[in-house]
């Protein structure tokens, strides 16, 4: 299945979906309202929006999502090397490394996860 396309102010929405669901929309607008800054009415949309492009749903005034945090990750990761970088993770690797230096932890995480993704083949 693909995952719909999530715009950066519905990801901050889902972080607050994600992070409290199953939620009633009274209660999540009220966490936009705190968090986001958001009117009432302005939260409304955006979860009728989400649920018409099957990312979350809302029964009985209770939302939680369809799309993990990992799979919208994994697809904007996906959409953004493709775009970006002709597809080349090892491009999107040097360019990010260019100009940001990596920690040992970090360098040693990569290369586990390297490693470990070997193995599942």
């Amino acid at each position: 299945m693909e995952v719909p396309k999530v715009f950066e102010s519905e990801y901050r929405f889902c972080l607050i979906l994600w992070e409290n669901e199953p939620i009633k929309s009274g209660d999540l607008a009220r966490l936009c309202a705190q968090q986001l800054d958001w009117k009432k009415s302005t939260t409304y949309t955006v979860i009728k929006r989400l649920e018409e492009r099957g990312i979350l749903k809302n029964e009985n005034s209770v939302v939680t999502s369809l799309v993990s945090k990992e799979d919208v990750q994994c697809s904007e990761s996906r959409e953004f090397i493709e775009r970006t970088f002709d597809g080349s993770l090892p491009g999107f690797i040097a360019a990010f490394t260019r100009k940001n230096k990596l920690s040992a932890e970090e360098i040693d995480e990569i290369k586990r996860m390297i490693d470990d993704y070997g193995q599942e083949e």
